[in-house]
Formats: C-alpha cells, sequence, structure tokens
C-alpha cells in the first residue's frame, strides 16, 4: 500500500486512503505544485491473481476515459506502472456512493432520484452516442457518487465496452446481479444501449423503495406496492425500463429523458384530472380533431416510411451513391455521413477522388426530382439546423478521415480539406481548433518556400509570428488528454522547425528552438509506454536529427 505523505511519481503526494475494493484502493492525492487534488487508485500485483489479465481490464477501462469528455464522468489524468504495482490518476470526486445514502437513509426522495437519473441518462446518450458506441453495464448506487452540489458522477468503467454491431453475442458476462439485465448472462444476443437502460431502471427502484434487488426476493415489484405515495407515473417508466425482452424497454437514452422529463404527466392522478377537461374538449372540437387526426397520421405515416427508406437504402449501400441517396431521403440522421466515412477509408487510405466524394457535400448532392429535373440538396445545411450536435460531429469525423488518410502529397492541402470541416466543430472539439491553426501556420510558411524566394523583412516578420504559434500550439496541446492528438500536434511542430530551420534560425535563437524541441520530447516520454511505444520512439528520433540540423546551421 501507498503511505501517507509519501510522494507519487515525484509530483502526487498522498494524503490519506478514500476507498477500497476486492483488487483495488484508492487514495486522495495532492499535487502540491498544481495546488490540486487528485484520486489514485492503486491495484497491487502481490495482491491480485491473474494481474497481466487485470492490468489490461485497467488499460482499456483507462483508454476508454481518456476519450471522453463529459461533465457527469472523472477524466483520467496520468497512468503509472512499476515493478510492484499499476496506479490511475484521476479527477478527485468530493461526495459519497449513492449506496452510502441508501445504507445511511434508506429510500431517497423521489423528486431528487427523478433529478439524477437525468443527469445519469444524459451521460448514457453521450457514451452510446459515441463511434463506436460505448455501452457501460454496471450501473448501480455503488457506482453513482453525489457531489455536494447535488450532482452525480458516474464512476467505474471496469465492465463497459464498445459496441461492435457485427457480434452476434458478448464474450464475457459482466455486470452485477441485481442490476443486470437478462442479456448480461447469455444466450440472448449482446449487450447494446438498451441493456444500460435496464440497469438504470434497477437502479431507480432501489434508490426510491430502498428495495435492494441483489437481495431476496430478487424481484423489481411495481413502486407502488412498496411506497403507495410514489408516483404511477414513475411506476411506469420503472417496469418499462426492466422488461425482460429488450425490444419492450425504452429504445433509447433519449427516449427514456424524455418520459422523465413528463412523468407526472403519466401518472395516474394526472390522467384523471386531465378526463373530464379532454371529453369536453373533444366533443366542442371533434370535427377539427378528426380533420386534424387524418392529418396528423398522415404525416407519422410518412415519417415512418422515410424512416424504413433510409434504413433500407443504408442496409443494402453498396458505393457511395447509395449513401448520398440515404443523406438525400433524410439528411437530419448521421448514420449515413458516418457509414460514407468509414467506406471510403476502409482500405485507410483516401484518393483525391474519394476526397472529392465527401466535399460534394458542402456544395450539396443532385438528384433528379419526379419531373425529370435535377435538383439540388444542401444536406449539411440541413443536417445543422435539425441536429446541430450531430453536425459537429460528422465534422469532426470529416476533418479526422482528411487530416489522417488523405493521399497526397501536398501537406497544406491535407490540412486545408481537414480545416474547412474542422472550423464547423470547434465549438464541441478544442483539439478541432489547434489543428486549423496547424493549417495556418502551414499557409504562413507555404508563401516562402523555394529557393529563389526573396527574403525580405515581411517574411522575417511572417516567422517571427509563426515561432509564437508554435509554441502557443505546444502549451496548448499539453492540456489535452488524448495521447493521438498530442502525438499528432508534436510531430507537424517538429516537422515545420525541421523543414524550416534557416529562417526559424533567423528570427529567434537556437537555443529556444532546442529546448522547445527537447521540451517536447521530454514530455513523449512521459506517455504510457503500453500505448504507442513505437510511434513516441519515432518522435524522439525525428526531433534528435532536427535538433542534430540546428546545431550543424547556427
Amino acid at each position: 500500500m501507498l503511505e501517507i505523505g509519501s510522494l507519487v511519481d515525484g509530483k502526487y503526494k498522498i494524503l490519506n486512503q478514500v476507498g477500497h475494493g476486492g483488487m483495488s484502493v484508492v487514495y486522495l492525492a495532492m499535487n502540491e505544485k498544481a495546488n490540486k487534488q487528485w484520486a489514485i487508485k492503486e491495484v497491487r500485483k502481490d495482491g491480485v491473481k491473474d494481474f497481466e489479465v487485470v492490468k489490461q481490464s485497467l488499460v482499456a477501462e483507462t483508454d476508454m476515459l481518456k476519450k471522453l469528455n463529459h461533465p457527469n464522468l472523472p477524466s483520467i489524468i496520468d497512468v503509472i506502472e512499476d515493478e510492484d504495482r499499476f496506479l490511475i490518476v484521476m479527477d478527485y470526486i468530493q461526495g459519497n456512493a449513492l449506496s452510502k445514502a441508501l445504507e445511511e437513509y434508506g429510500a431517497q426522495p423521489q423528486e431528487e432520484v427523478i433529478q439524477w437519473a437525468k443527469q445519469l441518462c444524459d451521460v448514457l446518450g453521450y457514451l452510446h452516442s459515441r463511434v463506436p458506441p460505448i455501452i457501460y453495464r454496471d450501473m448501480k448506487p455503488a457506482n453513482i457518487m453525489l457531489k455536494p452540489d447535488g450532482n452525480v458522477t458516474l464512476i467505474d468503467f471496469g465492465t463497459a465496452r464498445e459496441f461492435k454491431e457485427r457480434n452476434l453475442a458478448d464474450t464475457t458476462c459482466l455486470g452485477t446481479v441485481g442490476y443486470a439485465a437478462p442479456e448480461q448472462f447469455g444466450g440472448m444476443g449482446q449487450t447494446d444501449a438498451r441493456t444500460d437502460i435496464y440497469c438504470l431502471g434497477a437502479t431507480l427502484y432501489h434508490l426510491v423503495t430502498g428495495m435492494n434487488p441483489c437481495e431476496p426476493p430478487y424481484e423489481i415489484k411495481p413502486i407502488r406496492q412498496i411506497n403507495p405515495s410514489l408516483s404511477g407515473g414513475l411506476e411506469r417508466i420503472i417496469l418499462k425500463c426492466t422488461q425482460r425482452n429488450p425490444d419492450d424497454r425504452y429504445q433509447s437514452a433519449a427516449e427514456l429523458m424524455y418520459a422523465l422529463e413528463h412523468y407526472d404527466e403519466i401518472d395516474d392522478l394526472y390522467r384523471r384530472k386531465q378526463k373530464k377537461k379532454l371529453a369536453l374538449f373533444l366533443v366542442s372540437m371533434a370535427l377539427s380533431v378528426i380533420c386534424a387526426g387524418t392529418s396528423f397520421w398522415g404525416y407519422l405515416s410518412a415519417q415512418k416510411k422515410q424512416s424504413e427508406n433510409y434504413d433500407g437504402i443504408l442496409a443494402t449501400a453498396t458505393d457511395c451513391e447509395d449513401y448520398y441517396e440515404a443523406m438525400i431521403t433524410d439528411p437530419t440522421r448521421t448514420e449515413a455521413y458516418e457509414q460514407l466515412n468509414e467506406y471510403l477509408i476502409s482500405d485507410f487510405e483516401l484518393s483525391k477522388e474519394e476526397g472529392q466524394v465527401l466535399l460534394k457535400l458542402i456544395a450539396g448532392l443532385e438528384q433528379n426530382n419526379r419531373k425529370g429535373f435535377t435538383e439540388r440538396y444542401e444536406v449539411l445545411k440541413d443536417l445543422k439546423k435539425s441536429n446541430p450536435d450531430g453536425y459537429m460531429d460528422i465534422c469532426y469525423q470529416t476533418g479526422e478521415t482528411f487530416l489522417f488518410y488523405y493521399d497526397v502529397n501536398a501537406e497544406r492541402d491535407r490540412y486545408d480539406y481537414a480545416a474547412m470541416w474542422f472550423e464547423e466543430a470547434k465549438e464541441k472539439y478544442p483539439i478541432a481548433e489547434i489543428y486549423c491553426e496547424i493549417s495556418d501556420c502551414l499557409n504562413l510558411t507555404n508563401q516562402y518556400n523555394g529557393a529563389k524566394v526573396k527574403q525580405t523583412e515581411k517574411m522575417y516578420e511572417e516567422y517571427k509570428n509563426l515561432w509564437g504559434m508554435l509554441q502557443e500550439l505546444k502549451e496548448k496541446v499539453d492540456g489535452f488528454e488524448s495521447i493521438d492528438s498530442k502525438l499528432q500536434v508534436w510531430s507537424e511542430i517538429n516537422h515545420m522547425i525541421n523543414t524550416k530551420t534557416a529562417p526559424f534560425l533567423e528570427v529567434t535563437d537556437a537555443n529556444e528552438l532546442i529546448a522547445l524541441l527537447n521540451s517536447i520530447s521530454e514530455e513523449a516520454g512521459k506517455v504510457d509506454k503500453s500505448v504507442i511505444l513505437e510511434d513516441m520512439k519515432s518522435l524522439q528520433a525525428d526531433i534528435k536529427e532536427t535538433i542534430a540540423k540546428i546545431e550543424t546551421a547556427k
């Protein structure tokens, strides 16, 4: 165990123990230089059977959390491994698990439980919308921290998994009996978003009744049989969440969120109060309702038909034109855009012609209408207007497609096209702004390429500005958690200094250039060696080569 008062990795001072489980101990630590508290989760090798298996699970958990950014999820700060143990440094969540509140006070107030449920629904909706979706699978009071401000944080991703559409079943049966959905124990296909709906329903049942579904009689009863004062609307919601057949549950977190926001309207008492008013209204407005109903039924039928057509097109899609057709059928859904991206880079390369397929979305798609005339469909504008969050997801994904897969010799083209898409995603993805700044840097320097370019005061002024931008980029990316993003930006900074060594030496001291590069190399050396060791070694070797070039030129 870590000693109280000891220093971990030269910067985390252990203050006290705040929790422990079967395999791990959690400590509160302070980074005295940053004056910030963190939680450190320790798993010792000598206390765990099959440590390598456990380690793989921990690495998977930390890798998954590093990709996530949500106010109700903890952030992973650092991963440290030595001969005796595995340490995970993460956000310190003040407060206690809801399981402790149940132990001390029993059933929790209904209104508070519903507020917590909405926050958890928002978290699940975020996880399920990742590409690929992340299925949490272990929702229970012990994994929900209640903070002093009344908000909750979802912890412990040890059983979470990425949903793989082609899997017929999960390879492992994980979760907590009582809260876990039937499909988590084999024989009913793989777990999906509806599994988390079940687990959340079981958790809400425990919170509002105080009855633990993990204990006898091991069942989830209608909550008003236990406490008649509880809402009938909430009772219906919990019963629907915990149906044995996933098809009978809410099909998404968004659908459950809507029900929670209107639970009082589902309540029997509310429905009885409205019955008389509704009867009078129906008598006085009968003809209007019939006309409106006919119209509305037609609208619903059209919407259902549109959805069926969209799904059918995607199910049989074999080329770009099929994905275009799906987008035109319903431009507000993101699946066609996502699948088009995946289709184009299935060979890990985006050719110039394939790049034009994506750029065509900006100009608009053309298709002959029923009268035989060509009609233009601005699908991206429709997506942005009706689904701005999904629009930013698609723009960021397409930006990455150009940045990492575009097969062109001109580096500037790759970044210019990527920046077009990243510009639209900056509000949701901070790293997109970094990539746009790199594109600006490249545009700034490329105008001075070539041996015959006249060296002017303007050129030196631009390189002085560029040097400042590179320093700012280094500082910004240090604050990001994504190792892939850091590696990309660090590599670009080194590449620009390497290819533009002479003009940089005209506007700044060689020692400053070397100091920046050494700083990047040092940061790269701190990255978890199990992640992308070869890439980091390659980067450090490239930096060493650039420094040698600077030493020779100065």
